[in-house]
Order: structure tokens, then sequence, then C-alpha cells
């Protein structure tokens, strides 16, 4: 991704701390086209990033930053694939790192972070308590903050997304992009990229609809649109297979929203079942090993079809954020 370095935060080379990020292909999902008769379905495979998602490229900017202004402690709450990223990328900058995980997540995703040297501390609950133990440890501990979004580097990081897609496509953008949504990085730097490529003068004012999507058992930004006041008065938030995605009080919320607005937009929330029949089926019929979260954009597409919100000739694009390694514990019970 760091064939993009005027577009990003780091001010001088040799601190960029990179493994490798970036770049990652498009596939075209002709079997899975076909099945629905669409013209155009193609997915950015973020899996073959180094940790195994999309996580790499938001920590890749967000460490090297911080190694820019000398700091040498961070912390971090994650759902998963998040602290596994940090752990690998501050080990290579030689930056202690500690990682604050639900005690429910897959220990595969605990081994990730042991494995680079990280302090691993588990909690009960989801990331939103993982945050509050976050906020309790750095009262003790001088650490620096890597939550998504209060942090601003991580979404730098995030966007070569959309500079990769709009470059991988020779500048002419699909008509949709459907992204899983959890803490909202992806979506709102994919967005931003396309914004700044407009002021470059790279691609004309045609931006796609951008279609977040979220696990039935988590979706606060649905929750948001269908009660903008009081959503979180009757939210009751549950873990998912999509581990990534059980964000429940997502601190970018309102950035989100005005993706999904400026874009035209649309949130459709995937049920658990779903999440794992679409695993299988991209597996059988495309042969790629993919993520729950990344499953869900393919669920989401007969969504979009029935409600009319896309069109069989639209070119589509879905973003698949990592591997179905780390999950193939949990869905070889389903």
């Amino acid at each position: 991704m760091w064939r993009y370095f005027e577009m990003l935060p780091v001010k001088d080379v040799k601190n960029i701390v990179t493994l490798g990020e970036g770049m990652t292909p498009l596939r075209r999902l002709s079997h899975l086209a076909s099945y629905l008769n669409l013209s155009s379905l193609i997915m950015k495979d973020e899996s073959v990033n180094p940790t195994g998602s999309f996580k790499a490229r938001g920590i890749s900017a967000a460490v090297s930053k911080a190694k820019e202004f000398g700091i040498d402690r961070c912390i971090i709450p994650t759902a998963g694939s998040a602290g596994g990223a940090m752990a690998a990328y501050c080990a290579k900058a030689g930056i202690q790192c500690i990682v604050v995980m639900p005690e429910h997540t897959p220990d595969v995703f605990k081994m990730q972070c042991r494995h680079y040297g990280a302090e691993l501390i588990l909690v009960k609950g989801l990331i939103n308590e993982c945050a509050k133990k976050v906020e309790e440890l750095k009262k003790q501990k001088d650490h620096f903050d890597m939550s998504t979004m209060k942090e601003p580097y991580r979404v730098e990081g995030k966007k070569t997304i959309g500079y990769e897609i709009a470059e991988q496509l020779d500048w002419q953008l699909p008509d949709v992009i459907i992204c899983p949504v959890g803490g909202g990085t992806g979506l709102v730097g994919i967005w931003k990229a396309f914004k700044e490529m407009i002021e470059l003068g790279w691609i004309k004012e045609f931006l796609p609809r951008m279609i977040a999507v979220q696990a039935a058992n988590c979706a606060p930004l649905l929750a948001s649109y269908k009660d903008s006041l009081n959503w979180k008065q009757n939210f009751s938030p549950q873990p998912s297979l999509a581990y990534g995605l059980a964000v429940p009080y997502p601190f970018g919320i309102d950035l989100m929203r005005k993706v999904i607005d400026e874009s035209n937009g649309e949130v459709i929330a995937i049920t658990e079942n779903e999440i794992s029949d679409g695993v299988k089926e991209i597996e059988q019929e495309e042969k790629m090993a993919i993520s729950p979260e990344g499953a869900t954009t393919w669920k989401a597409v007969s969504h979009l079809l029935v409600k009319n919100l896309i069109s069989p000739n639209d070119k589509i694009v879905l973003l698949n954020t990592g591997s179905d390694h780390k999950s193939l514990e949990d869905l070889d019970g389903t």
C-alpha cells in the first residue's frame, strides 16, 4: 500500500513499518454472478494481507506514524483481527503492545497476539467492554490508545483500498461497493480515498453507492437509522460468527452515516445462518477461503436485488476483509 506514500501521513520513509500489506487482488465471482444473473460481480480479497486481514493496512499506517512520533508503547481493544495485526506491526517496530480482547474470541486470535510478544488481556463481553478496560489501563500505564477512530491514522491506511480499487479498474469506479462494517474504518476510508481522487483529478464526480453490511446479532448502524434518538436504549447486541462485526457502539457511527447518506447507500443486516451459508457458498462455488465478515457482502446481494436497491446490470464490488482460517473452528460446527 505504500506505493501511495505521498497520500499517506508518514513524512519520512525510514519510519514506514511494513510487512508487505496492500495491492490485494480483485477476483471475479463468475459462478455466483451467473447464479443471480449479474453482469459483473468482483471481490476485493483482503485475505492475503499480512496477519490475514485488512486490519494490516490501518495498523501499518498507525504504527508507522506512532514510530515517527517516538511513541514506544501502544494499547488496543479488539474483536480479534486488529489485535493480531497490532501485535505483529508493533513487534516489527520495537514498540511495546497491549491487546485487550473478548475472552470468547477463538484461541487462534489469542495465539497470534502472544506469538508476536504482545501482552494479552481478556475480558467478558464484546469490544465495548474491552474499550472500557483500555480506559482503565490507560490511567495506570502510559500507553497510546490505538482504538478505532480514536486515532486518525488507521483510516488513512484503510483508504488505500479505495485507491487500489480505482487503479485496478483503470480509474473506472464500480456502481456499488458492498462493505462489511464493524468499527467502520474501511467504509469511511474508502470514501475518503474517492473524495481525494476527485480533488486530484484522477476520477470523475460519479461515485459508487456504498452499502454497509452488519451482522443481525449486532447491527448498531441499522438500529440508528431506524431510531436515531433512542436506538441505544433498546439495543441488545450479541456475539456473531463475524467477530469483526460485533462492535455494538462504534465511535465513528456518525462518519459511517455520513458516507451512507452522501453515496445514496444502504445498510443491510445478515443473520448468523446466512453468514455460515455464505462462507460455504463462496468456498464451494469460487474456491475462495473467505472470512465470515466477507461472506456477509455476498449474502447482502440477494437482499439488495429483492429491494430493487441494486440492478443486475450494476458493476458490483464486494469487500472480503480477511481469511477464513481464524474462524474454521466455529464454522465447522455450523
